[in-house]
């Protein structure tokens, strides 16, 4: 059977769904870094905590990249996404590899991808309320691994000058570019998401180098997600784009 007992399907526009259940979906900052990260045609790319897989079936959606490895340690997450895989007929597309990704040698090739993108836990273990469920606690605090961690291994799959694009709370902006310079990820574009003008950004948006020159990083304008009457910002209806009306 392909949809289970507590899951249902997602569309995301074009024909492509994503299976989705209540420990593992996907929110605005999923589709966010999807746009953020923009894969080229012909890109060999890398999700590093895939969940669901929406990032990797997004892309697809829109005919890039070339090829996906979408990298998940919970086999639940694996298993939705399999299934959305060859409902959508991208097995030639999509990689789907269950795996600590702190154990990915001889799984994934090292120096090999042109993007390698992650949507992390936000809470650094230690702090916040725990989630009670097990899914819900590893995808939101640095359980089974940190960010450093996600750093590091991000720099050692990706090739010379591959990039590497994250989303993050801005209290751990200064974390995140210390460990992109130590393990050679140079930061080159930074943008902050507001939910509304007069608001404090919620989040931000990274893209780092492999090996690239130090300093040049470029701050883009803000992203807001409302327009000044409370409904959704042009912006964000163009990023929803194929399935603006199916998803809004």
């Amino acid at each position: 059977m392909m949809i289970n007992d507590g899951e249902k399907l997602e569309p995301l526009g074009s024909g492509i769904k994503v299976i989705v259940s209540e420990e593992h979906s996907f929110g605005t900052d999923t589709v966010l870094l999807a746009n953020f990260a923009s894969p080229r045609k012909n890109d060999i790319a890398c999700e590093l905590g895939t969940g669901c897989g929406a990032i990797p079936l997004i892309w697809c959606r829109d005919d890039a990249p070339a090829h996906v490895t979408a990298v998940d340690i919970q086999g639940s997450a694996c298993s939705l996404l399999q299934r959305s895989v060859e409902l959508n007929s991208l097995q030639e597309r999509i990689t789907v590899l269950h795996s600590d990704l702190l154990d990915l040698k001889g799984k994934a090739a090292l120096s090999s991808f042109d993007l390698v993108v992650c949507n992390p836990p936000y809470k650094a273990a230690g702090t916040g309320i725990v989630n009670p469920g097990e899914a819900h606690k590893i995808a939101r605090h640095e359980f089974t691994c940190t960010m450093d961690d996600i750093v590091r291994v991000a720099a050692g799959l990706l090739n010379f000058s591959g990039r590497f694009c994250l989303c993050q709370r801005p209290e751990r902006l200064s974390d995140i570019i210390c460990s992109m310079r130590r393990y050679g990820i140079e930061p080159k574009r930074l943008r902050f998401v507001q939910q509304r003008l007069n608001k404090e950004p919620k989040l931000f948006l990274i893209e780092g180098r492999r090996g690239g020159r130090p300093n040049g990083l470029r701050t883009e304008p803000v992203l807001l997600i409302e327009d000044q009457n409370g409904g959704l910002s042009q912006e964000m209806i163009d990023i929803y784009g194929a399935y603006k009306e199916e998803y809004l």
